[in-house]
């Protein structure tokens, strides 16, 4: 754990990833959520640099979030091959599954509503699938966004693919807070801590913290 900057040989505490596409053909689509989040959580940061280091196939910023060292992590693999940058980042750091955070869409959640959760079945996200397949494990922590139900008319790549309306963007932008604020609780107390103040109700399901 670091107090004031980041020592640039300092291991970090955890590595949060935000999933979403490179390129500005995506930016700011459903389906780039996770970047949304991560670009809120490194403003909030003591050093708030932004992801512009280009490592391990991704946009890097190392960070100091509630004292503790944070890698905030964009992968440019495209939403497919998320577990390539992930399995990269989390080998050279010698990191945990507990100590991975990956924010991810989810289309059965209202506009920016979330939840946290623990393992479990990628549920038809390719990028979550990847990550598993690469890791070969499924124990890391998630956050998912919701980015609303499908319309019926819509096919599923045309929706995630879509950008969020005017109204949606504020209820997220609203939301951006209590994101980080959950991310802390993660930090400070415990997984259970954060399921249980956050979650929607009946949503606390998934493996528990070691």
């Amino acid at each position: 754990m670091a107090i004031k900057g980041v020592n640039p040989g300092e291991l970090p505490d955890y590595i949060i990833v935000g999933l979403g596409n490179p390129g500005q053909r995506y930016d700011k689509t459903r389906h780039n959520i996770g970047f949304r989040v991560i670009d809120y959580l490194d403003s909030q940061s003591l050093t708030a640099r932004g992801c512009k280091r280009m490592l391990h196939h991704s946009l890097v910023d190392k960070c100091v979030l509630d004292n503790y060292v944070v890698y905030l992590v964009k992968p440019q693999t495209y939403m497919n091959n998320s577990g390539l940058a992930v399995q990269d980042i989390m080998h050279y750091y010698r990191m945990k599954p507990s100590q991975l955070i990956v924010v991810h869409d989810d289309i059965t959640l209202p506009v920016g509503h979330f939840k946290i959760k623990r393992g479990g079945s990628a549920g038809g996200h390719n990028g979550i699938k990847s990550i598993i397949e690469y890791l070969k494990t499924d124990d890391f922590i998630h956050i998912k966004v919701g980015i609303g139900k499908k319309p019926d008319e819509w096919e599923l790549s045309n929706y995630v693919l879509s950008k969020f309306t005017d109204n949606e963007n504020k209820v997220i932008g609203d939301k951006l807070p209590e994101i980080k604020d959950a991310v802390s609780c993660i930090f400070n107390y415990n997984l259970e801590k954060a399921m249980s103040l956050y979650n929607p109700i009946g949503a606390n399901k998934g493996k528990t913290s070691k």
